[in-house]
């Protein structure tokens, strides 16, 4: 390994000889833990595990002994397992000259944190050397070479490596110990705003990568275009190539069922190239096997072929678009020609977030409180008619008109209802953390939202629900809201209905299982729209009219003037392009 890679690995990673009593103590308590969810453990089929070795170039047909491959988190062993069949029989035709251990000791290293998850993984691997006739002897050594039992985000290892693979953990950061989340956040960059646990695990890996290296793995897709994403898009796009991407929506490509929406990439460290990429594969090992030919060849294919070669995919830290070129072609054509959303006078925001919702929720006239302190509240399931249609909720409001906290003392109403459901209030994380707050809720509530006119959007749905309120009712937390000053809301409704929302919300969105989008402020504040002054009278009242009537086609048709899409664009919008 040269000097200049040890510099670039010491710039993102420091290791502890021995860490601190207080993040052994937090290391421990996942190490034992015998939640599921906490260790995000979701482990992967075998014929994903070998489509991915294969696109990686792991396979066994190369001198594997003289590589070196890590699987930062072993899991069930899945990778491992098939790792060292694919290592064995590469070495086993080199006709066994020196000692299995010397030969292959440096060949893998295979990190786990869960204590019984990693011994028995380790039984698994020593059962599989033994089957290949190593003695027991000479398969301990190289078991107890290979494997680590401890927090891969805290290993630091002596050389760098040529393959990374494997199925990051999944988890949530407020599943991760404080302190532990607090060394995490000091040592990865990418550890950005609610990141979870897989985003340190690339950027660690990434950075163990010899030149030429290839990290394959299969994890979320939701950092390649969310906010938190940024810094490894980031981090990606300015020292490393993707190679590969493959989109595993709802395939079955993991053991469990899984809401995410995965989908498999291949980085390597070298010059940033093209990127070559393929759509919901058969989860089929002849159909994987082909495909991974297909995407390693470089060589051009005909128009039958799975694979499309995109360019440009990581640029900066903005979103990765891994959609067709014909669509990413109109999407960066909208963003020339037209400003943001936000940029002509329109404001996105989300409801009311409680923390507790059975305390500060209630049928309107049974919530005991003075009149000025509690709103009616529109939810989820007041919409679904694409109306609103009330069923009578409201929602507690703790805070002053335009300022902060009320003052309980005189609102004895008010300080009634909420000392009878103290023990619930007082227990949410953010009343902890402020106690003399403890009746505050998650967001501030400005009453105000509730007297303007808006439009309602559900955060998760296949397509979008806009629907207009006139003004009467505060959103809840699964609402966004779109609320403007310059165009007129219910012709905001008609583009908002259109393909072309849906084109920007499939593009810039995760997806989840069953084909559903979210529908978030990040992905809203993409839509591109002209300016309200610029649009004729008439197309004005087409879009109102279309929006009014709930017509989908009379909203696309209007749409399409207002954009000027070409003949082209429509067809491809319509679902005849490509």
């Amino acid at each position: 390994m040269s000097s200049k890679q040890l510099i670039n690995y010491d710039l993102f990673i420091e290791a502890f000889s021995s860490p601190p009593p207080i993040l052994t103590a937090a290391i421990e308590s996942l190490a034992v833990s015998n939640e599921t969810e906490s260790r995000g453990a979701i482990y992967t089929r075998v014929e994903i595990v070998d489509f991915i070795l294969d696109l990686v170039g792991y396979t066994k047909d190369k001198p594997l002994y003289q590589k070196r491959l890590l699987e930062p988190s072993v899991g069930g062993g899945e990778f491992l397992l098939q790792s060292v069949k694919r290592l064995l029989e590469s070495w086993q035709v080199t006709g066994n000259r020196r000692s299995i251990v010397d030969e292959l000791g440096n060949a893998i290293r295979a990190v786990e944190l869960h204590r019984e998850t990693f011994h028995k993984s380790r039984n698994k691997v020593l059962e599989q050397l033994m089957q290949y006739g190593i003695n027991q002897s000479s398969a301990t050594l190289l078991v107890d070479r290979w494997l680590v039992q401890g927090d891969f985000l805290l290993e630091q290892f002596d050389s760098c490596f040529d393959f990374v693979v494997g199925n990051p953990p999944y988890v949530r950061q407020e599943l991760i110990p404080a302190p532990l989340l607090a060394e995490y956040r000091r040592r990865f960059h990418t550890l950005y705003d609610r990141a979870d646990l897989y985003i340190p695990f690339i950027e660690h890996s990434l950075l163990t990568l010899n030149e030429g290296g290839n990290l394959g793995f299969i994890c979320a897709d939701r950092w390649m275009k969310n906010r938190y994403g940024g810094p490894l898009r980031k981090l990606v796009a300015e020292r490393f190539h993707l190679k590969f991407y493959v989109d595993m929506v709802d395939t079955p490509a993991f053991l469990d069922d899984v809401d995410a929406y995965p989908a498999i990439t291949v980085i390597s460290r070298e010059k940033p190239g093209s990127t070559r990429v393929a759509y919901r594969p058969s989860v089929d090992r002849e159909a994987l096997s082909l495909l991974a030919k297909e995407l390693r060849d470089t060589q051009p294919k005909n128009n039958e072929s799975m694979v499309r070669v995109l360019n440009r995919i990581p640029h900066k830290a903005e979103p990765w678009l891994l959609e067709s070129s014909k669509q990413t072609t109109l999407i960066r054509r909208l963003e020339t020609d037209f400003p943001t959303l936000e940029e002509t006078g329109c404001k996105v925001g989300i409801g009311v977030a409680t923390g507790a919702d059975k305390a500060f929720i209630g049928n309107y006239d049974e919530l005991d409180v003075e009149l000025g302190r509690k709103l009616p509240l529109v939810t989820t399931n007041d919409i679904q008619s694409g109306e609103v249609q009330w069923r009578g909720k409201g929602v507690i409001n703790p805070f002053e008109d335009e300022g902060g906290l009320v003052k309980l003392c005189d609102y004895p109403r008010l300080a009634n209802y909420l000392n009878t459901r103290r023990d619930v209030i007082a227990k949410r994380h953010c009343a902890l953390k402020s106690p003399k707050n403890w009746y505050r809720t998650i967001d501030r509530i400005t009453p105000s939202i509730a007297f303007k006119p808006k439009l309602l959007i559900p955060d998760i749905k296949g397509e979008a629900h806009v629907v207009f309120e006139e003004g009467k009712f505060y959103p809840h937390h699964n609402l966004y809201y779109v609320t403007s000053e310059t165009w007129d809301l219910r012709a905001l409704q008609a583009v908002l209905l259109s393909s072309i929302t849906r084109l920007f919300i499939t593009t810039y969105s995760t997806k989840m299982r069953g084909g559903y989008f979210r529908f978030q402020a990040q992905y809203l504040r993409r839509i591109r729209l002209p300016h309200w002054k610029t649009i004729p009278q008439e197309l004005k009242i087409e879009l109102t009219k279309a929006a009014i009537q709930r017509d989908f086609l009379a909203c696309d048709s209007a749409a399409f003037k207002l954009y000027a899409l070409s003949i082209d664009e429509i067809a491809l919008l319509e679902g005849n392009g490509e």
